[in-house]
């Protein structure tokens, strides 16, 4: 049989409120998050008892006993229990690959509907010990005899019940995401300035947002919060400018600082797909169109930057559809760390990266920084890490309505030196 492809509709998004880790959703898990996010999904489209054709989500940072997170979170979200779910993880890509993966699957007519979302928390962290405490707990659990079992509970040692604390390392390095990221902004002479202004018109235009009333719909009253508790609607240049070195603290050389890198943050996000077809039928508006997504990767272990494969990503999304960077109405470039972005605008500005990088005869060009997260980004709202996507995906959809349609580009750095970036359109 001959499938054509169909194209798939972003019908709308939810979120809880994203917040700095280890304080108001301390004690909140990552199910918990989830499944309020589902809830609300369910609520606003008049889901109940609905069976949709999957739902994909995912953690970066889970416990082993989420091993079934997102089927779990299905059976507590008022969606029918007949409806599928599974787990993703692609680091802080995971929501939008969520989406990809789903949006495939409607397009080649597998599902008519589905929601794909992502959350993390940093403050339900599973702490657990050595490897070989584990190693000697399963042979003392499988000895046979009382002499076996006193000779594994002999192997123990007081460093074997030393806690070890996930972090936001680098295993083939050592290296945070914020010291690889001070090594990109060094080998690009990026400034601090030019990273406080990214930092600073992140904060001034989701400011700006939530006066207009632009995220009323989108995040939903969440453990006695109704709005982003990372956003600093007072901050200037002046006060940014005063911050200290956040990674890079002994050179006199570091310019990443807590003002213009994002936070440890919690919280969820989810947003729902369909044919549209589906959606005329329940008498949902089509915000906006997915159309195409790609991922890549780079050498940081090689010396690459390790947040550089959203150049490569975008690269291919604008071979693969005849397009010029200059061909969108709207950029959401997810801001990691201000120097991040900055270094992503001047890649696409070199000739020589462009050549060598990206195979391209000459540079992509500048962009209208003016059209790049104009309700502000990552930086000002919060990251926690598996749901940047999705609100991304949810709010650029919305911008593109209120805008009478264009289209709009996403890029979205992460772990592991990767990058998923992706097409949104309202025609």
């Amino acid at each position: 049989m001959v499938r054509t492809f169909r194209p798939v509709a972003i019908l709308g998004g939810q979120r809880t409120p994203f917040v700095k880790s280890f304080s108001k959703y301390a004690r909140t898990t990552n199910q918990e998050l989830l499944t309020a996010v589902l809830s609300s999904l369910v609520n606003k489209f008049g889901l109940k008892n609905e069976k949709i054709g999957d739902v994909a989500a995912g953690a970066v940072i889970k416990h082993s006993s989420d091993w079934n997170l997102t089927r779990e979170s299905v059976l507590g979200s008022g969606l029918h229990p007949d409806t599928p779910g599974y787990n993703v993880q692609r680091a802080c890509g995971t929501s939008l690959e969520t989406t990809n993966q789903l949006a495939l699957k409607i397009a080649s007519g597998q599902i008519e509907c589905a929601i794909a979302g992502g959350t993390d928390t940093n403050s339900d962290v599973p702490v657990v010990y050595p490897r070989e405490m584990g190693w000697k707990l399963l042979e003392f659990r499988s000895a046979k005899s009382p002499l076996e079992k006193i000779k594994a509970l002999s192997s123990f040692h007081f460093g074997d019940v030393k806690p070890i604390f996930p972090g936001v390392i680098e295993p083939r390095t050592g290296l945070s995401m914020g010291d690889h990221c001070e090594l990109m902004v060094k080998e690009w002479n990026i400034s601090q300035v030019e990273q406080d202004q990214i930092a600073y018109q992140s904060h001034r235009k989701a400011a700006v947002a939530y006066e207009e009333g632009f995220y009323k719909d989108l995040v939903f009253d969440f453990k006695g919060l109704s709005r982003d508790a990372l956003l600093r609607p007072d901050t200037t240049l002046e006060k940014l400018s005063k911050l200290r070195p956040a990674f890079d603290t002994h050179s006199g050389k570091g310019t990443l600082t807590a003002g213009n890198s994002t936070a440890l943050t919690d919280g969820a996000s989810g947003v729902l797909l369909s044919t549209d077809e589906w959606a005329n039928k329940k008498g949902i508006e089509v915000l906006a169109h997915f159309i195409d997504c790609a991922e890549a990767a780079v050498d940081f272990v090689g010396g690459e930057g390790l947040l550089m494969a959203p150049t490569k990503a975008v690269s291919t999304l604008l071979a693969r559809n005849n397009l010029k960077l200059q061909d969108f109405d709207f950029y959401e470039i997810h801001e990691a760390f201000a120097g991040q972005v900055v270094c992503t605008l001047k890649a696409w500005e070199s000739d020589k990266y462009c050549r060598e990088k990206l195979g391209r005869d000459k540079a992509l060009g500048s962009i209208d920084q003016s059209k790049m997260n104009v309700k502000g980004g990552s930086v000002a709202l919060g990251h926690p890490f598996a749901a940047t996507g999705t609100r991304i995906v949810a709010g650029l959809a919305k911008i593109l309505k209120q805008n009478g349609g264009g289209r709009g580009l996403i890029s979205i750095c992460t772990a592991g030196g990767m990058g998923v970036a992706a097409i949104v359109e309202r025609k």
